[in-house]
């Protein structure tokens, strides 16, 4: 069955870590595109134009296959991948976390990096607000008035919210359907030959 719910976070939220004098400060948002994801990077490099590295990972989608993680500078899988695995571990998608360090001055080693990072990045998620997500797919249905008794009543047993509608002599609703229930919906739409139907 196809995946269409998934967790993410509410808004923005922050972390911290500190370790020999090196500071660590966790961002987490809510993205859905990479669009997005640039311009978060951008504002957070104009306001920390100071500090020596800005880590991140990111993950997108329901099916959660569209990610990637970056080190910045740092040592070869030392805090991108780290960040990574806390969306991970969290199961969440559609979330962008950048990890912005301020070095002290005493060098962490690997395995101080990897705690660092992770840990930072696992304080802004336990900060942030986890809703499920649910993908939705927009159905227009283009009918005669007459048929809008019809119509309505698979809405209603479908329990389907309607996104807009426009209310003439020829009338167009449309609906979003949670995206594993689209066949389902369309089937049930298709024995009445006056509704036209079309995926949005």
């Amino acid at each position: 069955m196809e995946i269409d719910q998934y967790n993410s976070i509410l808004e923005t939220s922050e972390g911290f870590f500190k370790d020999k004098g090196s500071k660590f400060f966790a961002f987490a948002f809510h993205v859905t595109n990479e669009e997005e994801i640039n311009l978060r990077r951008e504002e957070l490099k104009k306001k920390y134009y100071d500090a020596r590295h800005h880590v991140y990972a990111f993950m997108l989608g329901a099916d959660k296959q569209t990610f990637r993680s970056s080190d910045d500078g740092e040592p070869s899988n030392s805090s991108g991948p780290p960040i990574l695995g806390q969306i991970r571990s969290h199961d969440l998608s559609d979330i962008l976390i950048v990890v912005i360090r301020y070095f002290g001055g005493t060098k962490l080693g690997i395995p101080g990096l990897i705690n660092a990072y992770r840990t930072a990045a696992d304080d802004a998620i336990k900060n942030a607000k986890v809703v499920i997500k649910t993908v939705k797919q927009k159905i227009i249905l283009k009918f005669e008035y007459s048929q809008m008794n019809n119509v309505m009543r698979i809405i209603k047993e479908e329990n389907l919210d309607i996104f807009s509608q426009n209310m003439q002599i020829s009338c167009e609703i449309i609906i979003e359907v949670r995206k594993s229930e689209t066949e389902k919906v369309l089937e049930k739409l298709k024995n009445f030959h006056e509704i036209k139907v079309g995926l949005g």
